[in-house]
């Protein structure tokens, strides 16, 4: 029998590895999107058919458990300071300056 505080694994459970009942819902929802990409691709269409920018919401957030999103990044120097402080873009002349209301 175990004690208090112990277990039957005492290197406990893999990073990352899920339970049971977290597995199994994954595995039922991945068989339920196989099943239905035909008709996936019916109701992207027919909400497209109504309003295009609601399906391209649709299709990037059903991407999402697809393609995983990318973190953050932030790029520094050695230390720590910004690389692109002195990074200027230049557009043309600010629509509010007078030198745009002189043309």
């Amino acid at each position: 029998m175990f004690k208090p505080g112990e277990s039957g694994n005492p290197a406990g459970r893999k990073k990352g590895s899920l339970n049971k009942n977290t597995k199994e819902i994954r595995e039922a929802y991945q068989k339920l999107t196989e099943d239905n990409l035909e008709n996936m691709s019916i109701w992207l269409s027919q909400v497209a058919g109504d309003d295009p920018a609601k399906a391209m919401d649709l299709m990037l957030r059903l991407s999402e458990y697809i393609i995983p999103k990318l973190g953050r990044q932030e790029i520094t120097g050695n230390d720590g300071e910004d690389l692109f402080k002195n990074v200027k873009f230049n557009f043309g002349p600010d629509i509010n300056s007078d030198e745009r209301l002189e043309e």
